[in-house]
């Protein structure tokens, strides 16, 4: 796929994807839209000293590098699995790098982790990230949190299934938590059919609603 680097509202960088007519993140703000779905819905809501995530969508790595400098906070422990089917390159992650606003020594340490092991981020954070169709991967442990940040699904309907969310729905601990920026009504409905029980919150900027779903 060919992209674009885009500069968003809030000065942090997204990519768009010509193809798709779509961008990884929102254009009202890359970075207040990770905070406010995955980090302020998400992360924060787990009152756990050890947590296992799992992001659906590594893409630029923006959720991983928030959710690494809010662990440095709370010191809370940090197992961070990420898939994604189509890695960025080199010169993008580089580019990505150049313009982001957060820490960029943390930002090139977990782009250039390898993928595929689990790699030390530090005493707090250990990530993992798997080059894999979120079809065809299927978790050997269960999470606290789940972040799904695929393509919206409208561009990928096929990994916003029941069939999908019930696989996560088995790797969810429970009154574990996935969240994800889209408040779809199918979304919505499969996931209260693969088992969550589904809450529609305030959305980030430029967006009304989000959804958390729960494994009660």
């Amino acid at each position: 796929m060919k992209l674009k680097k885009i500069i968003t509202a809030d000065k942090s960088p997204t990519l768009y994807v010509p193809e798709l007519n779509e961008h990884y993140h929102s254009v009202n703000g890359a970075g207040q839209e990770s905070l406010h779905v995955f980090i302020n819905a998400g992360l924060k809501q787990i009152k756990k000293d050890k947590i296992n995530i799992l992001e659906i969508g590594f893409g630029t790595g923006l959720n991983a590098i928030l959710t690494f400098i809010n662990a440095e906070k709370t010191k809370q422990n940090i197992y961070y699995e990420a898939i994604e089917k189509f890695p960025l390159s080199a010169d993008i992650i580089k580019d990505i790098i150049a313009d982001s606003f957060y820490e960029k020594e943390i930002a090139e340490q977990i782009h250039n982790s390898v993928w595929e092991k689990e790699i030390k981020i530090s005493e707090n954070f250990i990530l993992k990230k798997i080059n894999i169709d979120l079809k065809n991967y299927f978790p050997d442990r269960t999470f606290d949190l789940i972040y799904f940040d695929a393509f919206a699904p409208d561009k990928q309907p096929e990994l916003w299934t029941e069939k999908i969310f019930s696989k996560l729905y088995k790797a969810t601990n429970r009154n574990g938590i996935l969240v994800t920026y889209s408040a779809k009504g199918t979304v919505k409905q499969a996931l209260r059919n693969a088992g969550y029980f589904v809450k529609r919150l305030l959305g980030p900027a430029g967006k009304r609603h989000m959804v958390q779903a729960i494994k009660q």
